[in-house]
């Protein structure tokens, strides 16, 4: 199979893929290989050693709430021992944003791509500012993780199984067409799962914790985000390992390294040190402060969302930074590194032309333009939580190295 027939039939893969809400169950009961001391992070693996002060923070914060310690002190001592299982969340069929931490006994979302029969999880959103995902972990952290794991979760999930499921990817088709790019900016998108949800929300649960969830849902403003997250996983998990293919299936930081996956190369990571984010910060913060970029959410871009779709989203500029020029530019750019267009997502801006869909490796190296990711900004101190939005590229070391190496592979 040539390399323009593999990418035709990775994006095939990808295009016929769905993405259906389909149930809230406890991680160790659905994450493969997840073990009772098992910790799953955003991004490329990394060891405890080279884990960013926020990372370090929501894994302080994760094992408070499992029981396993009480203190920082405690929780580095068990890192240490190597009591403690560290894995990319990528490779257990899960995703997570910012430092992405998922641990045995919280409650994450069922994703299923039902045309390839893949299942893919996330925890559930926390909403911004002090929150475990940016490595805040005081009490009033844990008390509201408590409450979205044994309250929260089991109500959405009785909803859920009333509603059958809930389609995210039309989901997803409207709201870029009112002004969300589902990344940063997920003011529709939020809105219609609450549409979606909020009859069977009533009549499955007490009036007081349907209130309190549809507030919640509501003010979180990006609740449907980490859903879309592990959707946009399933449907780019249809298109790997395709032989020969060039398009890339994950995009991933961990706060030390940036890290990609290309179709034709398997589950191989190539990666480059973390680049830091440019953005606008929160009252009492600035550039000093900043972590390095981290997370799993770029997975939004990988799918042709986020910044790739911010042309139809100018508003989302506000958030994280520039203008709207600046967000038409940066989608008509990312035409110029992918090899097709999403037949599904399309943007009223540009004539309703798909948002651009297939990173290919060799035209970002031909052409010197890495996919740009919106983001948040999580303070480099463990504890504090996010303290900024702001935008970053890939690094272009990531894919010189997948390149070299298809080039290799192809030759041997």
């Amino acid at each position: 199979m040539s390399i323009d027939e593999a990418n035709k039939t990775c994006l095939q893969r990808i295009q016929e893929s769905t993405a259906v809400w389909s149930d809230i169950k406890t991680a160790k009961d659905v994450i493969p290989g997840m073990t009772q001391r098992t910790v799953l992070h955003a991004g490329p693996p990394v060891a405890w050693e080279h884990m960013c002060g926020p990372m370090r923070g929501s894994i302080t914060g994760a094992c408070i709430y499992e029981g396993w310690a009480s203190t920082p002190e405690e929780v580095e001592q068990l890192a240490i021992s190597g009591e403690l299982e560290f894995d990319s969340s990528h490779h257990r069929n899960a995703i997570g944003p910012m430092s992405g931490i998922i641990t045995p006994s919280m409650e994450v979302n069922v994703v299923t791509n039902t045309v390839h029969g893949i299942e893919t999880y996330s925890t559930l959103y926390m909403g911004i500012g002090k929150v475990l995902r940016h490595g805040a972990f005081d009490d009033e952290v844990i008390t509201k993780l408590c409450w979205m794991n044994k309250e929260l979760a089991p109500l959405l999930k009785s909803a859920l199984g009333r509603a059958g499921g809930i389609d995210l990817k039309s989901i997803v088709a409207q709201a870029l067409q009112m002004g969300d790019e589902l990344h940063n900016r997920n003011k529709a998108s939020n809105a219609l799962l609450l549409t979606a949800l909020v009859q069977h929300l009533i009549s499955v649960g007490e009036k007081n914790e349907v209130v309190k969830a549809i507030d919640f849902i509501d003010k979180a403003g990006h609740f449907i985000l980490n859903a879309v997250m592990a959707g946009s996983k399933g449907m780019l998990d249809a298109g790997s390992n395709i032989e020969n293919s060039t398009i890339v299936t994950a995009l991933a930081r961990n706060g030390h390294e940036t890290g990609i996956r290309v179709s034709g190369l398997g589950d191989r990571w190539f990666t480059a040190p973390a680049p830091m984010i440019e953005g606008v910060y929160f009252p009492g913060f600035g550039p000093e402060d900043a972590n390095p970029d981290m997370g799993d959410s770029a997975i939004t871009e990988t799918i042709g969302l986020g910044s790739f779709a911010m042309a139809g989203a100018p508003a989302v500029v506000e958030y994280i930074g520039g203008t709207a020029k600046f967000a038409m530019e940066t989608t008509l750019k990312m035409y110029e590194i992918t090899v097709g267009e999403h037949e599904t997502f399309k943007l009223p801006p540009v004539n309703f032309r798909g948002t651009p869909l297939g990173i290919d490796i060799r035209k970002v190296v031909e052409t010197g333009i890495t996919p740009v990711i919106n983001t948040g900004i999580a303070c480099k101190r463990p504890g504090v939580g996010q303290i900024g939005a702001g935008l970053t590229a890939a690094p272009m070391e990531c894919f010189t190295a997948a390149l070299e190496a298809f080039v290799h592979r192809n030759k041997s």
